[in-house]
């Protein structure tokens, strides 16, 4: 999935959970410290360097929150994702108004979690993904992934964030079916109602971007997914 270790700080204090989890994720690439409490999780991290946090909120010594509000002290951009056995919704305002990326309930499944960490990843500048490219052929387009940008004739067209990795998603799986819900949890880190909603919204935005190539389309699946349909062959258009 990437080319680097990801390191990941752990603050759980159920040992079975922790260790279950840093099993599973360092079965799929990552690099993870695991702290019981959370003064112990707030010492790893004055001590080292991690890309991101995964914080249990009910712990002794420094709950989740505290823990969180301390590390911003230090590194305001650190991605956290809280991990708490309580749903309520001042919970998750109040995660979220502490700049938490993300919050997953108990019990969870483990690739929930996965999803979740993985869609926090690609929204992290100069993230280390091996499908994230620079420029890309597509069709009689280049794409331009980092700039945000479509490029056709010359001409530039500036395109969202999210709208750039529905693009770089859809381009790298070129002409073969791909499924609603792992893109959704690729992007979204889960297959929500209101997700898919705003998914198609994008698709169509993109559908049009991409309509000064006739060979060009998104083809819906009805209840699958997507395919996108790309000649096989690829010129870079002149950009002047």
């Amino acid at each position: 999935m990437f080319k680097e270790k990801y390191k990941i700080l752990l603050a759980e204090d159920d040992l079975n959970l922790g260790v279950l989890l840093v099993d599973y994720l360092e079965t799929e690439g990552f690099d993870v410290k695991l702290c019981k409490d959370g003064a112990l999780a707030l010492k790893a991290f004055q001590g080292n360097r991690f890309d991101l946090c995964l914080l249990d909120v009910m712990m002794p010594h420094l709950d989740g929150f505290s823990l969180a509000k301390e590390f911003r002290k230090t590194d305001e951009n650190v991605p956290v994702i809280f991990i708490t056995a309580k749903s309520l919704k001042e919970d998750k305002l109040k995660g979220y108004g502490l700049g938490a990326d993300d919050y997953i309930t108990k019990p969870f499944d483990e690739e929930e979690l996965l999803w979740k960490i993985k869609a926090v990843i690609r929204r992290m500048p100069g993230n280390k993904s091996e499908n994230k490219t620079d420029m890309i052929s597509i069709g009689k387009y280049v794409f331009d992934y980092t700039n945000q940008s479509l490029i056709f004739g010359g001409k530039i067209k500036r395109i969202t964030g999210k709208e750039s990795e529905i693009l770089n998603y859809l381009s790298a799986h070129r002409n073969i079916l791909i499924k609603r819900e792992d893109l959704l949890k690729e992007l979204w880190g889960e297959n929500d109602y209101f997700f898919g909603r705003s998914l198609d919204v994008f698709i169509t935005k993109i559908r049009k971007y991409l309509n000064e190539d006739p060979d060009l389309s998104i083809e819906n699946v009805f209840g699958v997914g997507f395919i996108f349909n790309v000649p096989a062959r690829q010129v870079f258009p002149e950009v002047n």
